[in-house]
């Protein structure tokens, strides 16, 4: 199977293939048909499973075959729960529209919202959006909802657990009933289904793993450590694994900073990224770490 088999156009096969991907993995072997058909979707996908280019292709493919010749509404629209998925998402976006003929544009909070309107008011096809920083802007007039044919929310469940439910609901009221919808999810709780059976009009189910498991490039290894120990043992783990690349989470911000600075005063490059920071150092500890320029990435759950 490959993306031409699939149904995808020349223009996006050929941007696929340069970034190095010439067979489908199995979540958009499973969705890209059903999407292009403009069929609702309800998967069940982990983070690196290729989801994103799942709904991406099939996405950019409608816009660019029924595209209006003079203007350009908003017609696809994209949510996401944190500010760095929606940068990493319309990352993929640009990509994969690089021989097609259509505009997108990201916006979050925690920078200047001036030179998101002025993009916004040029003409978006497709936007990737954070949902409190969106809501803002169509306060502000600065987009409209009303020519919107497919939306998207991506990983839906960390939407619920932050609490975007409200908003969500906010955002689709104000949008055409007739419209495709794509929901992704790793999980499926009750309150998942609750959403979906209220968005989604007959979906398709489309899972590529047994509900609720993790991904299978993870082993998972538990040390029993006194509290006290914890960052002493870190360190150790860190140093005689010689590891250059770690994610550690924490449960608080404090903790994050904390953490961070006790790496950094054992000789080891850290950053930490929280909600407490701004955009700008996020972005950069998210930079550095992706480029290798630091080894340990602190985190609270916001990544």
């Amino acid at each position: 199977m490959t993306f031409k088999d699939l149904g995808l156009s020349p223009a996006l096969v050929k941007a696929v293939e340069e970034k190095g991907y010439t067979k489908p993995s199995p979540i958009q072997e499973k969705a890209i048909p059903h999407i292009l058909e403009g069929k609702d979707i309800l998967a069940s996908a982990q983070t690196g499973t290729g989801k994103t280019a799942g709904f991406t292709l099939p996405v950019l493919q409608h816009l660019a075959e029924t595209k209006h010749p003079k203007y350009r509404p908003l017609r696809a629209l994209v949510l996401t729960p944190t500010r760095e998925l929606a940068a990493q998402v319309h990352d993929n976006v640009r990509e994969y529209s690089k021989y097609v003929d259509i505009k997108s544009t990201v916006v979050f909070g925690g920078v200047n919202a001036k030179p998101q309107i002025a993009t916004l008011r040029s003409g978006v096809d497709i936007l990737v959006a954070t949902p409190g920083r969106l809501l803002d802007l169509h306060d502000q007039k600065a987009l409209s909802f009303k020519r919107v044919e497919v939306l998207i929310l991506d990983e839906a469940d960390r939407m619920l657990d932050m609490g975007f439910v409200r908003d969500i609901n906010k955002i689709i009221s104000f949008m055409p009933t007739k419209r495709q919808n794509l929901m992704f999810s790793a999980t499926f709780s009750n309150d998942i289904k609750k959403l979906a059976s209220g968005i989604l009009r007959n979906p398709v189910s489309v899972e590529t793993a047994p509900q609720n498991s993790t991904a299978k490039k993870v082993t998972h290894k538990v040390y029993k450590v006194d509290k006290s120990k914890k960052t002493e043992f870190t360190i150790k783990l860190i140093k005689e694994g010689n590891w250059n690349q770690v994610l550690v989470f924490t449960r608080t911000k404090h903790g994050a900073n904390k953490l961070t600075e006790k790496l950094i005063k054992a000789g080891i490059s850290a950053a930490a990224i929280h909600g407490n920071k701004s955009q700008g150092a996020r972005t950069k500890a998210l930079k550095n770490f992706k480029d290798g320029s630091i080894k340990i990435l602190v985190a609270t759950d916001i990544a």
